[in-house]
C-alpha cells in the first residue's frame, strides 16, 4: 500500500495548448499501479484543456468549481459531484467558465506499447 496526501505530490503546469491548467499525478504505474493512473486537475477561471482525441478512455469526477465539458459534439455544463465518462476516440475538452478553480479527478488506463 502507498498512502500520501495529495498536497505532498508535485503539481505541474500542463502547458500549451492548455490554458491555466495544473495536474498532480496522484497514482501512476511507477508507484506500482499496473492498470490505471489517477490525476487531479486544477483549471483556473477562463482556463481550459485543449480539444483533443486519443485512443483511451477517461473516467472523471468533478470535485469543485464549475464549467463545461465538450464531448459527443456538444457542450454540457458541469458542477461538483458530476461524473463523466469520455470514451476512446471522442473529441473532448474541459473549460472553466466560473469564478473559482475547477478541480476534477481523472483516471486513465496506462498506455501499453
Amino acid at each position: 500500500m502507498k498512502l500520501d496526501h495529495y498536497t505532498e505530490i508535485e503539481e505541474a503546469e500542463v502547458g500549451a495548448p492548455a490554458k491555466d491548467v495544473k495536474v498532480r499525478w496522484l497514482i501512476t504505474e511507477g508507484m506500482g499501479a499496473p492498470n490505471f493512473a489517477m490525476r487531479k486537475f486544477t483549471v483556473a477561471p477562463e482556463g481550459y484543456t485543449p480539444k483533443h482525441v486519443h485512443p483511451w478512455e477517461h473516467e472523471t469526477y468533478i470535485e469543485s468549481g464549475g464549467g463545461m465539458v465538450f464531448g459527443n459534439g456538444k457542450e454540457n455544463t458541469i458542477k461538483p459531484g458530476d461524473v463523466i465518462y469520455v470514451p476512446p476516440d471522442e473529441e473532448h475538452q474541459f473549460r472553466n467558465t466560473g469564478k473559482e478553480d475547477l478541480v476534477f479527478l481523472c483516471l486513465i488506463p496506462h498506455q501499453k506499447k
